[in-house]
């Protein structure tokens, strides 16, 4: 008797298609959506209405221990942490380097909002830091240069989906010169405005960027 079994659906190679592993990168891709959008406004609320010193401070000064919006900043912190985890697990297999250095972009940002700084947040060269300054302000550095270059490896993978290097493109292209002025200005002139509000645009593109592109891809797998 013949069997009438209808053949397993085949991708575009041949092979057989795996309808689960999209669902999932799709539910991982709107979890970080959720998570960047969530952290960044936990994180804005908690700069804003906290006691820190405005634009001429860091960020990280709104989650010192006396401040009174400290658990805010550092559920945003954390959960900016989860959207880059979920974020690397959204991206297909052709960006992987990428997903790594969200990866670590993610770890880097956990550890920073666990560890808090100590009143003003102070870095070398001008202030003296403790060890959980230098430990917390290092690993806030290592996330934002990770989420930099996690950019540029999506834009300089051929195999990456063209809306996803268009995103990074411009991405890149905003961030990569704000982390060199930030850099240069820490090192140059130390804690003021000019540091603050560069800090502040930096982290703002690093954060619609993962948004705009956790977002493309739920959209493009649904």
């Amino acid at each position: 008797m013949a069997d009438r079994r209808r053949p397993a659906p085949t991708g575009p190679s041949g092979a057989e298609s795996r309808p689960g592993r999209p669902t999932l990168r799709v539910a991982a891709a709107s979890a970080a959506a959720g998570c960047v959008l969530l952290g960044a406004v936990a994180v804005t609320v908690a700069v804003v209405a906290g006691p820190g010193p405005g634009l001429t401070g860091y960020v990280s000064e709104a989650g010192v221990a006396d401040s009174g919006y400290a658990a805010t900043y550092r559920i945003g912190v954390l959960a900016l942490a989860g959207g880059l985890l979920l974020l690397a697990a959204a991206l297909p297999s052709a960006v992987r380097v990428a997903a790594g250095l969200l990866v670590a972009g993610g770890v880097c940002a956990a550890l920073s909002g666990v560890v808090s700084c100590s009143a003003g947040c102070p870095l070398p060269p001008f202030e003296r830091a403790t060890v959980a300054d230098l430990v917390h302000g290092g690993a806030g550095i290592a996330a934002t240069a990770s989420v930099v270059f996690a950019m540029l490896a999506v834009l300089f993978t051929p195999a990456a989906a063209p809306r996803l290097r268009r995103l990074a493109a411009c991405g890149a292209a905003v961030s990569l010169p704000l982390a060199g002025a930030v850099g240069l200005a820490m090192l140059v002139v130390g804690r003021g405005a000019l540091v603050g509000v560069l800090e502040r645009m930096l982290l703002a593109v690093c954060a619609v960027w993962g948004l705009a592109t956790a977002t493309a891809l739920a959209r493009r797998g649904r």
